[in-house]
């Protein structure tokens, strides 16, 4: 099968709206989706991150460059004001080109974002 566009979802929380959290969260999750699909960095077509309005220390975005993913494409958008919705919480939709099918990937769901989207995760 020639290589397609695929979509890579995953969301983490902090304990605490910090830069350290921000940093320490994002990168474990986002380590854990390459990791877990096997996707590297040239793969990669862009990510977009989402936080929820109690988050403002610092960018998703900024917290996953370190990681050397700062030639990328990333974007940042606040998550919608739901009531109920998971506090202090970070997600992310990653673009990447792969030749496996969408149905064979990971969903990386950590922390208090573990019961989200439970029929994504594998």
């Amino acid at each position: 099968m020639p290589p397609a566009v695929r979509a890579l979802r995953g969301a983490t929380t902090l304990d605490a709206d910090t830069v350290e959290q921000m940093q320490e969260r994002v990168q474990a999750l986002l380590r854990e989706m390459l990791r877990r699909n096997a996707v590297h960095h040239d793969d990669i077509i862009s990510i977009v991150f989402t936080a929820t309005d109690d988050l403002h220390s610092m960018f998703p975005a900024t917290a996953a460059r370190p990681l050397g993913l700062g030639d990328l494409p990333l974007l940042c958008a606040r998550e919608l004001d739901v009531d109920g919705a998971t506090p202090r919480c970070v997600r992310i939709l990653m673009h990447f080109s792969s030749d496996r099918v969408q149905a064979d990937l990971k969903h990386v769901y950590l922390e208090g974002a573990r019961g989200l989207n439970d029929e994504l995760k594998t």
